[in-house]
């Protein structure tokens, strides 16, 4: 981008995009989002009907850049999260992507009424998956209660009664919060503690080293049950039983006898079963001949099992 380049003439260009900066340099792109002109009445009417009827993209991207300094001011607003605001800003430019595809110019009004909604849905989505590893509100009734309550408590700060319960609601506080939101006592109450509750770091502090290291992960995670251990426990089940008599199968008699007699087979006192020169002795063979039918029927189980599995 050139400093020469006016900012009505940017909206023209080809490719729209290259006016404004990357989020990397917030300043940057935010001075250049509040200098592109905002569109009149008949321009945004023109250019939405362009992308509805045409599927005219470099309308689409005039629509947004118009818009980006309402994302821009909206994002200010939730800075109180302690979120990055280029990361507000970019889940509120998606909010208003999603708005321009779906703004239609014949409804009668315009698209900066339209654009206001989805801007705060997809910055609220992305505060309440950031703001805390564990969601704190899930369902659509949770979620106004979560930024209304919020809210309301930043008005809270200044009230005498406030100043010596900062860390927690007065019932009168509660009660009134409750009759303004409409919704139960409870419900202000249990949303309060969801706000109220910190992470807690599961594995060991960062100083823990060697055996003292300790942390809640060490008797949170169950190995017995986790999926992945569950389907190879089985799968070793499903092998030891029917892939071995799958693979038993495969041998002649004379193989299979000495496989079970050498791996198989174990007697009530724990020894094993045949060793190799008694199998010698009743084949009338030597150890060594045992050995080889051994290993040749052992290479053909292993062949029989990898196709069993």
């Amino acid at each position: 981008m050139t400093t020469s380049t006016a900012p009505g003439t940017a909206l023209a260009m080809a490719s729209p995009w290259a006016v404004v900066p990357s989020l990397g340099n917030l300043d940057a792109y935010i001075s250049a989002a509040n200098r592109l002109p905002m569109l009149t009445l008949q321009e945004e009417q023109e250019f939405a009907r362009k992308l509805r009827d045409h599927n005219d993209l470099e309308a689409a991207g005039k629509l947004v850049l118009s818009h980006l300094r309402l994302v821009v001011s909206v994002s200010r607003k939730y800075l109180g999260y302690g979120l990055p605001h280029g990361d507000l800003i970019q889940e509120g430019n998606i909010g208003l992507m999603k708005a321009v595809k779906r703004f239609d110019p014949d409804q009668g009004v315009r698209l900066v009424s339209y654009a206001l909604h989805w801007i705060k849905a997809e910055i609220h989505e992305y505060i309440l998956k950031n703001w805390r590893m564990v969601k704190v509100a899930t369902t659509k009734a949770q979620r106004k209660l979560f930024f209304n309550l919020r809210s309301m408590k930043q008005g809270f700060k200044d009230d005498a009664d406030a100043q010596t319960h900062r860390d927690s609601l007065t019932d009168s506080q509660i009660e009134s919060m409750a009759k303004q939101l409409n919704v139960k006592r409870e419900e202000v109450i249990e949303m309060e503690a969801r706000m109220a509750g910190g992470d807690v770091m599961l594995d060991p502090a960062p100083g823990d080293d060697g055996d003292e290291a300790f942390g809640p992960i060490a008797y949170l995670a169950d190995a017995g049950h986790e999926p992945t251990e569950v389907i190879e426990s089985r799968q070793r089940d499903v092998m030891a039983t029917d892939g071995i008599a799958a693979a038993l199968n495969q041998l002649d008699e004379r193989s299979r006898r000495i496989v079970e007699e050498r791996w198989l087979k174990v007697n009530d006192d724990g020894s094993g079963g045949l060793t190799l020169h008694d199998l010698a002795s009743e084949y009338g063979v030597s150890a060594e001949r045992i050995r080889q039918i051994e290993s040749a029927a052992m290479k053909k189980m292993k062949k029989a099992l990898a196709a069993y599995a």
